[in-house]
């Protein structure tokens, strides 16, 4: 427990004093974000503000994680995991696509940076390699990081794969979760708010899942998860990191995430689905970045079958405030779907455990 308190206070005291730090820097360089043209007007006077703040929550989420194994040495804590290294080495390749992705546009001083097929290709890379070595590396118990079973809340063992339907499940979960957190991230303070309730919900299930391990208590009800402890102290480093960065980037947003941010947050969320054992049950406690994402979708395809718009705009956190909703009142609403979602999730979580253990 002591891990996880340190992980949460070290990521949030680096993040809130590193974020400032960036955004003197970025502003001096007269590194800013440029704003979508058909975006909302009133965004267009956040032109020019201080972008790639996702530097801050990386930073921010390994100083946790590593500065509490440090400190967590002089109480015989767990040592650093084979799956807390994988799921921040996920988050971490791709918040080097983000990077290239925000250069790429403060260079060239346009809203696009990384193609398309670029950037699908980062995506990509780091899933099949996540994907492989999550398969690898068995414990003395022969569990390994991640399972050829589908999961719910654990492993459904009707559902399993083969090595290459595995990896099509890690390279689907990583693209959309990364996408995801990416299309959520559009208004101040949106994105960073969210994954703090979504992480924290985590933070609570990993713990759990320690707590009732089948390699210590092999009971009815007890979960195979391996590293279930360092994976908690890898989401409270992420709960630490964001909250610090969203001290900053609250309305009005002094510096925004970028891809660089919004990339390895959503890598975090699908690298825990996986190593958690429970891909279905991250769908609703991160249910307002899936909203986010499926409005963009049944956008698209409303719009191609019947030459109507289904929303205003796409994603559909920009089509309340073309409705007149103020930004910070749609942050806000919207923090309470990501804080009722994460609950939901919880309640979800737990009922499994009891109906397990009845």
């Amino acid at each position: 427990m002591r891990q996880i308190l340190f992980s949460a206070m070290i990521a949030l005291a680096v993040s809130i004093t590193l974020t400032p730090l960036l955004i003197k820097l970025f502003a001096r360089r007269k590194v800013g974000q440029e704003i979508r043209a058909e975006g909302p007007a009133s965004h267009q006077a956040k032109r020019g503000t201080p972008t790639m703040g996702g530097i801050a929550i990386l930073v921010g989420m390994w100083a946790g994680y590593l500065g509490a194994h440090l400190l967590g040495m002089r109480h015989d804590a767990a040592g650093i995991s084979v799956s807390g290294l994988l799921v921040l080495g996920l988050a971490t390749a791709l918040g080097v696509v983000g990077f290239l992705d925000d250069f790429i546009k403060l260079r060239r001083q346009r809203n696009l940076g990384l193609t398309a097929t670029g950037k699908y290709i980062g995506q990509l890379t780091a899933a099949v390699v996540f994907g492989v070595l999550a398969l690898r590396f068995p414990a003395s118990t022969g569990l390994t990081p991640g399972s050829r079973h589908m999961s719910d809340v654990r492993d459904v063992a009707t559902v399993s794969f083969g090595l290459a339907g595995f990896l099509l499940v890690v390279t689907f979960l990583v693209v959309a979760w990364s996408n995801a957190v990416n299309i959520t991230d559009g208004l101040d303070g949106l994105a960073a708010g969210s994954m703090s309730f979504a992480l924290g919900a985590y933070v609570i299930i990993t713990f759990w899942q320690y707590t009732n391990a089948c390699a210590t208590t092999p009971v009815a009800g007890c979960y195979n998860v391996r590293d279930p402890l360092d994976l908690a102290v890898v989401c409270a480093a992420g709960v630490g990191a964001c909250t610090g960065f969203l001290w900053w980037n609250a309305a009005p947003a002094k510096i925004f995430m970028g891809d660089t941010g919004s990339l390895a947050l959503g890598g975090l969320l699908a690298g825990l689905s996986v190593t958690t054992r429970t891909e279905l049950l991250m769908a609703v406690v991160g249910a307002l970045f899936f909203a986010e994402i499926l409005s963009v979708l049944l956008q698209i395809v409303v719009f191609r079958t019947t030459r109507n718009r289904l929303f205003k705009m796409a994603p559909f956190h920009h089509h309340f405030e073309l409705s007149k909703w103020a930004e910070t009142t749609v942050i806000i609403r919207f923090w309470l779907l990501a804080g009722i979602s994460s609950a939901v999730g919880l309640m979800l979580f737990y009922g499994e455990y009891l109906a397990a253990i009845g």
